[in-house]
């Protein structure tokens, strides 16, 4: 039962026999003189205060609760029906397959509801995808050439799509090709993409997420890490270059893309 709640000023009004009504309503028991209004106004206003901090204890709680359960959902589980068909289950819900075929270079498929969504040259690669889509809420999506830049899981998604078409890993300081080479790292903020290269200290606008992994994969790990256009349109722009300088820039642009 909810009881009106009193402040000590109020009390200090009512008489003695008032005052034993409203802590007999609430089952308080005071202690010391038991003639004394104060004796009861004190236990009374102590009683309240108890009454409110387990309220407030008991919403954190439930909040705490609620959080929890949001950030950290339920765990994937695989069942293995043979060495090349794995199902994916969240609870008893099937979410996911993965199949083999005879593909030469991306033999791994991720089906969703009979449809292919994903294919990959490793088993590891399809489960990271269903993965991260699950997270995201987006694995029964239509596959998108580019989306909204919104929530972190929706980031990380895309940027994981991307990254799998040129077989690069994403670890918690970077994008990383399959040489275990650090090429750099592409991010999203205010619906703005961004690449930043290995050992570069500014972060470059990008138009979206599949340029901005695409200009990673034009990274040259055997001059340190810059990019065949690095050493040029950082320096100078385009139309400043010599017939030399340019003549390098295409013959450099040609082996990257060979």
């Amino acid at each position: 039962m909810t009881y009106p709640k009193y402040t000590q000023q109020d009390l200090s009004r009512y008489n003695l026999p008032r005052l034993k009504r409203i802590a007999a309503e609430r089952g308080v028991t005071p202690t010391g003189d038991r003639r004394a209004t104060d004796t009861w106004v004190n236990a009374i206003i102590t009683h309240q205060s108890a009454q409110t901090h387990k309220v407030a204890q008991s919403e954190l709680n439930d909040y705490i609760a609620n959080q929890a359960q949001a950030v950290a959902p339920e765990e994937l589980t695989t069942r293995e029906i043979s060495f090349y068909d794995h199902e994916i289950y969240c609870g008893d819900e099937l979410i996911a397959s993965i199949t083999h075929d005879d593909d030469l270079t991306q033999p791994w498929v991720v089906v969703v509801e009979g449809v292919e969504k994903f294919r990959a040259n490793t088993w590891a690669r399809c489960y990271r995808f269903i993965t991260w889509h699950h997270q995201d809420t987006t694995l029964n999506e239509p596959a998108q050439t580019e989306t909204l830049c919104t929530s972190e899981n929706q980031i990380m998604a895309h940027i994981f799509n991307e990254c799998q078409k040129y077989g690069f890993e994403i670890l918690d300081d970077g994008i990383y090709n399959n040489k275990g080479v650090k090429l750099g790292q592409v991010g999203c903020t205010n619906s703005n993409w961004w690449v930043k290269r290995r050992y570069s200290l500014q972060q470059q606008y990008s138009n979206s997420v599949l340029d901005a992994v695409r200009s990673l994969s034009m990274v040259d790990v055997s001059t340190d890490g810059k990019s065949i256009f690095d050493e040029y349109f950082l320096d100078q722009p385009l139309e400043q270059l010599t017939g030399d300088k340019l003549q390098r820039l295409l013959e450099r642009a040609e082996l990257v893309t060979a």
